[in-house]
């Protein structure tokens, strides 16, 4: 093994800079994953832009992480091998010790690191996890396909799981960026007819391919009234945090209908109590899923034939990265590689 390996660091917050650290040595219960591909997300721009300055060495971000076990720490699980191919995403693994853990509740875990935010992440070649965090890849699936769906993937996936609706029943997806164009997929593949929401006519034949059977432009139409007409809709999944939006859109709800909250805003999210109470209509938040749960969105993925739609950039060029996704002109992931290939440079 090398004794080191490139990674980038916040080194203040808002930058990001390339540095050579030690390679580690796992700890107990923890692997050394070598890294081959990290997806760059939304949620990356908090840790990012609000990094504590303070620690040192500085935080490195990145939470779609995909690569080879290296190394093996002591009381690790023996389906863990050495040359693994494995992921990791949000949730670093759970300690199988507090009162969420002891009731299977792993991904609501009080103990559990944030991948790239209270550890460091996968912007960088070499990767220390806790081996409760480990998702097995399937051989299907390219590394630079899979990142994005251990954190897009799965939540989009477990989130249509817990709306409620089945096959057949009209579900809406409120925002069409890296997460929705992920939801589309699997919502059109799970049988449901599938509205997306979005802003502007330039995503109109992208939101099509990708699975819808109408696509709906807030620009120009009322979103909810659209619903209504079809029916009304028996879950929304909203993949943003502006509570306007999502506010504007809880009438296009079928009675007995789900709201589904991903975007994980901070502000206040104006409801309505009586339309919840005479149609008895809820509300209900998701998080990504446990390590189990991402393997089951990995290989629906491979059932279906659903990929996420990526451009990559080499690791050096991490930055240039990411404001490439704070822009919004990326569709619909950007997927760092520890290699010399990539396109969309």
């Amino acid at each position: 093994m090398r004794a080191t390996y490139r990674a980038m660091q916040i080194t203040q917050p808002g930058t990001l800079e390339l540095v050579e650290r030690k390679t580690p040595e796992p700890g107990v219960g923890e692997v050394l994953i070598e890294v081959e591909a990290c997806g760059i997300c939304g949620a990356d721009a908090t840790d990012i832009e609000d990094a504590d300055s303070s620690l040192q060495p500085p935080r490195v971000p990145g939470h779609e992480v995909i690569g080879r076990i290296a190394a093996i720490g002591e009381h690790v699980p023996s389906i863990w091998k050495l040359g693994q191919r494995v992921g990791v995403g949000r949730l670093g693994g759970h300690c199988n010790a507090c009162p969420q853990c002891r009731q299977g509740r792993f991904q609501l875990c009080e103990n559990q690191p944030s991948v790239g935010a209270s550890c460091d992440g996968g912007y960088a070649e070499m990767m220390r996890v806790r081996s409760t965090g480990l998702v097995s890849i399937p051989d299907e699936l390219a590394s630079v396909e899979v990142a994005p769906i251990l954190c897009a993937g799965i939540a989009t996936f477990n989130a249509l799981k817990k709306s409620g609706a089945e096959a057949g029943d009209l579900v809406a997806i409120l925002g069409i960026g890296g997460l929705g164009h992920m939801a589309l997929q699997y919502a059109r593949k799970m049988g449901f007819k599938v509205v997306a929401i979005g802003r502007g006519q330039d995503i109109s034949a992208d939101v099509l391919s990708l699975g819808a059977h109408v696509y709906i432009d807030t620009q120009v139409e009322d979103a909810a009234a659209q619903l209504q007409s079809m029916g009304g809709a028996q879950a929304i999944v909203t993949t943003i945090s502006q509570v306007g939006t999502v506010s504007a859109v809880l009438p296009g709800l079928a009675p007995r209908g789900r709201l589904v909250l991903l975007g994980a805003g901070k502000d206040s999210l104006p409801v309505t109590p009586g339309h919840l109470v005479v149609g008895e209509r809820s509300l209900l938040g998701s998080i990504t899923g446990t390590p189990y749960e991402n393997e089951k969105a990995l290989n629906f993925s491979v059932l279906a034939g659903i990929r996420p739609l990526i451009e990559t950039m080499p690791l050096e060029r991490a930055f240039e990265a990411y404001k490439k996704m704070k822009s919004g002109t990326v569709k619909f992931r950007m997927v760092l590689t520890m290699k010399e290939a990539h396109n969309g440079s």
